[in-house]
């Protein structure tokens, strides 16, 4: 029995009741009040077990529920940024049952999924896409001349995506029907920056707009036509006028019909402007400010620490159990080193597309704050400033995540690589980061940024080395360099009181053997370590080597390998395709070296679903028994050839 139903004696609960839109379709507000208050205590009971998307989700429960009355999904779109905020919408379409098994292996996903239900109309997991997708579906639905509705649901923190802007351009452009609704909580993970949070908070202060664009337009009618002259000059009052009062002009501007801003947690209020809103010609934003957190003190007080909650959160302390990391985490690490370096090194600013605590450049910010550059959700942009930051003499170091970075690909090649200029892309989340699925794991970075001109690609094997590299990377004149580096902990080594520079493109013999040799990227050290330890009871003895660039490429190395004619393997937690692996297969095949046996281990060439990271790997033979097991496969054939 939940505490809900404790607190009720047992009743039965209206949740109890609800297993697709059309169940909430004839309750009333007070219905549905009461089934807010469920469902608020719903979610904090089952994410307390999983873990998940907390604050944001709890903000959005009156909007949702608001939006399935007034819509009809699946026949009506509602499409969700992001998908931070998905998840009453997933209690409303029939998937309450499967919370237990929230962003698990083989579970429910924490993101709106094509797959996973009719109701969800598009994946997602970055931000910034919804108005987009909302109007591909619009025009869709115009050249099929179908009658259904539209609607777009966008946080603030991705009104700082440019690519929302381009959407909503081309939607006031087009003029199809369609609604985008901004939910306004004036936070996404991170604090907001820039002129659009400036703007919206500027909405939020006036509440008069609706009020005013209708006596203003009253106004102007009665007036009526008194000469072409007179009208000129009327409308140009007008329009100057609405520029100077009107705040929700920006949005008017791009062509919408701009409702709001109201309050999002008033369900008598956003039935009556989401009717309005679905009633009114061409494309309209809807303004809703909600509460990050709403109805837990705690997450409403900590909208940034409570954006998601860790397995084993504690509903009543509203934290965690606080359990002490056998080592420091690899982003600590890179957070604490560049902190270090740039105090050393006044040229070093670091830059981060809002992620600066999921970067580790919180204590950064803080002490070096006229140094540290938070964009927003504008990785694009964040790639061209660092490239003109470098090039008027500065050391940038744009902190990403592995697969934001993608969204940055063009600025990469044209604005950074072209130039060769020395800016520092810390690529943090590399490998399989787990329960955030498909859209987040960091599987193509080598692959993308191998074959890009004047690049250099490493990642060291363990948190020590991380700040080494990233010391040597800051030292680095002649080019961009990625390093890239995984979530979570390190292995526990110690670490180095003094920096000391890498050679660009030499590996690391860390185990000798000449039965065959393991060649390997990062954490994977460790694996093939431990695969070749396996190997020596069978008396294979492998060498074992941290490559530690996948470009460039150790070629003293390879030609040895292939002189002795050793078997290889490449183990790399990254696709297969383009990876480290295909880079030392290229080597060989352009310098016309015949006869090397190689196989290469990594990422299948399949998107890699949610997780924990260890299943992960297990599920694709990345682990140290697979990787013996492979080795002996290999090794009996050397000794024929011998």
């Amino acid at each position: 029995m939940s505490t809900l139903q404790k607190k009720r004696g047992g009743n039965c609960m209206l949740l109890d009741k609800v297993n697709c839109p059309s169940d909430i379709k004839d309750f009333s507000v007070d219905q549905l009040r009461v089934l807010a208050e469920e469902i608020r205590q719903f979610l904090i009971e089952n994410l307390s077990i999983t873990g998940g998307h907390f604050g944001s989700n709890l903000g959005v429960i009156e909007l949702t529920l608001a939006l399935h009355q007034v819509y009809n999904s699946p026949v009506d779109k509602i499409i969700w940024d992001v998908g931070h905020q998905a998840y009453v919408h997933k209690i409303l379409t029939g998937r309450k049952h499967l919370f237990p098994t929230l962003r698990k292996y083989k579970g429910m996903s924490g993101f709106p999924k094509r797959a996973e239900s009719e109701h969800d109309m598009f994946d997602v997991g970055h931000s910034s896409t919804s108005i987009s997708a909302a109007l591909g579906y619009a025009i869709a639905r115009d050249l099929k001349r179908e009658q259904s509705k539209v609607v777009a649901v966008i946080g603030d923190g991705a009104m700082t995506g440019g690519m929302a802007f381009e959407a909503l351009n081309h939607a006031g452009h087009v003029k199809s029907d369609m609604v985008v609704v901004l939910n306004d909580n004036e936070m996404s993970i991170a604090t907001n920056v820039g002129a659009i949070t400036n703007y919206l908070t500027k909405l939020r202060v006036d509440p008069h707009y609706s009020s005013f664009k209708k006596d203003l337009a009253g106004i102007l009618q009665k007036i009526g036509s008194v000469g072409n002259k007179t009208e000129k000059y009327l409308k140009r009052l007008r329009d100057s006028l609405k520029t100077l009062l009107v705040p929700g002009m920006l949005f008017e501007e791009f062509g919408f019909t701009y409702m709001g801003p109201i309050d999002g947690h008033d369900l008598v209020m956003l039935k009556k402007y989401l009717e309005q809103a679905k009633n009114t010609r061409g494309p309209v934003l809807l303004h809703v400010v909600t509460q990050k957190g709403k109805g837990y003190a705690v997450a409403a007080d900590a909208p940034d620490k409570m954006h998601s909650v860790s397995v084993g959160f504690n509903e009543k302390r509203g934290s965690a159990p606080k359990l002490k990391p056998a080592a420091l985490t690899y982003t600590k690490v890179f957070g604490d080193t560049l902190i270090k370096l740039a105090k050393q090194n006044e040229d070093i600013v670091a830059i981060t597309p809002a992620m600066s605590i999921g970067s580790g450049l919180v204590s950064y910010a803080e002490q070096l704050p006229d140094r540290f550059f938070d964009v927003g959700i504008a990785e694009q942009h964040a790639g061209t400033f660092a490239a003109a930051l470098a090039c008027a003499g500065k050391k940038p170091v744009l902190a990403i995540y592995s697969t934001f970075l993608q969204r940055a690909y063009d600025q990469v090649i044209h604005d950074i690589c072209i130039q060769n200029l020395p800016v520092v892309i810390a690529i943090d989340r590399a490998g399989l980061v787990g329960e955030d699925g498909e859209t987040h794991q960091g599987a193509f970075d080598i692959s993308f940024l191998r074959c890009i001109p004047n690049i250099t690609i490493m990642m060291p094997k363990d948190e020590n080395e991380l700040q080494q590299m990233l010391y040597t990377a800051t030292e680095y004149k002649d080019g961009p360099i990625a390093l890239r580096y995984p979530r979570g902990t390190g292995v526990g080594v110690k670490m180095d009181g003094e920096y000391k520079l890498i050679p660009i493109g030499r590996s690391e013999t860390v185990r000798e053997g000449d039965d065959v040799a393991i060649l390997a990227l990062g954490p994977m050290v460790h694996v093939a370590e431990q695969a070749a330890e396996m190997l020596s009871h069978d008396g294979v003895n492998a060498r074992v080597v941290n490559m530690r660039f996948a470009k460039p490429l150790d070629e003293s190395l390879l030609v040895e390998l292939a002189e002795r004619r050793i078997p290889i393997v490449t183990v790399e937690e990254a696709a297969i395709a383009g990876g480290l692996g295909s880079a030392i297969l290229e080597f060989y095949a352009q310098k016309r070296i015949a006869g090397v046996e190689l196989y290469p281990m990594g990422l299948p060439d399949h998107f890699i679903e949610h997780g924990s990271p260890q299943q992960l790997l297990d599920s694709v033979g990345l682990n140290a028994q697979t990787l013996a097991d492979d080795v002996k496969s290999m090794v009996p054939l050397k000794q024929k050839r011998a």
